[in-house]
């Protein structure tokens, strides 16, 4: 009886995953593979494939702005991930210990710039750095600074560009912070009050490694977001200057845009794909999931 009924259970389980399973496989699973395949051709959409076996993946590895637009998507990562993390952090506080009535507003208040395409993102920021009429150099005015050219000079424009990538990614990191602090239980804050613990204490020994599964979460996704980040760079310089925001994607979308042989694009998109799975690899080596604390 009971293996009919663990059979059954199977059965039904093996019915519900079925879909996604199959939705998996047919855009997933077999672009993926066909990729792969695709990445060992000279392939083009006007003329016959030839096979030229890893031709492809020597020419991007041995092309000097692959490994540059790498470097620059990983020092993009690191000015907007730890940048939001923190700021979401500070702020998911605050929004716990205010009234539920403004806490509502002020949650669907922030939300709204992750709704606002990166596109349209990109145009809003163009007009802030505009270099006679922005609000970026009506600032640096009003303090008796010359106007700054934002998005031309090589030491501004990826900093120029993380400042709307951190915008659009705040709200929703703000309130997956808010989830989790929520769920830690309310009685281990009262037994830091009775030893006598400060609101910095009580942060790093409680709040801190409770939120450990949530901030592994917000930087694994952070950090593979903002690597794979091309519409910020590509709207707002266009790679520019110098090639100092060209992100990863935006190498790949060039090459794919000017280049006739879409195998070199292929190619570096699964180069990017191992760099992506490497960098999850050591984030989560770093920072070790735990099991969730039961309240």
């Amino acid at each position: 009886m009971f293996k009919k009924n663990f059979r059954q259970d199977n059965a039904t389980a093996y019915t519900m995953l079925l879909p996604i399973l199959v939705l998996l496989t047919v855009f997933v699973v077999i672009p993926f593979v066909y990729a792969i395949r695709v990445s060992f051709y000279n392939w083009s959409f006007y003329q016959d494939s030839t096979f030229v076996g890893f031709r492809n993946f020597y020419l991007v590895l041995t092309d000097r702005l692959f490994g540059k637009s790498v470097w620059i998507g990983i020092k993009f990562a690191l000015m907007v991930v730890p940048t939001t993390l923190i700021l979401a952090f500070l702020f998911a506080n605050v929004v716990k210990n205010i009234s539920p009535k403004l806490s509502g507003f002020v949650k669907t208040s922030i939300y709204i710039p992750t709704i606002i395409s990166g596109i349209v993102a990109s145009v809003i920021f163009v007009f802030i750095y505009d270099y006679t009429g922005g609000l970026a150099n009506y600032v640096l005015g009003l303090f008796g600074q010359e106007p700054k050219a934002w998005l031309a000079e090589v030491g501004s424009a990826l900093p120029s560009i993380a400042a709307p990538a951190v915008w659009l990614g705040f709200g929703l990191t703000a309130l997956i912070m808010l989830a989790g602090l929520h769920d830690i239980p309310e009685s281990y804050y009262e037994a830091a009050d009775l030893e006598g613990a400060g609101a910095f204490q009580k942060m790093w020994y409680i709040t801190i490694p409770l939120m450990r599964n949530v901030i592994l979460y917000l930087l694994v996704t952070g950090f593979t977001a903002q690597i794979s980040q091309y519409e910020l760079s590509l709207v707002m310089t266009n790679g520019g200057p110098l090639n100092e925001t060209t992100t990863p994607n935006l190498y790949i979308f060039l090459h794919f845009r000017n280049d006739v042989m879409v195998g070199n694009s292929i190619a570096a998109s699964l180069l990017l794909f191992v760099v992506l799975g490497g960098i999850s690899a050591i984030i989560f080596r770093v920072l070790n999931s735990e099991k969730a604390v039961d309240g």
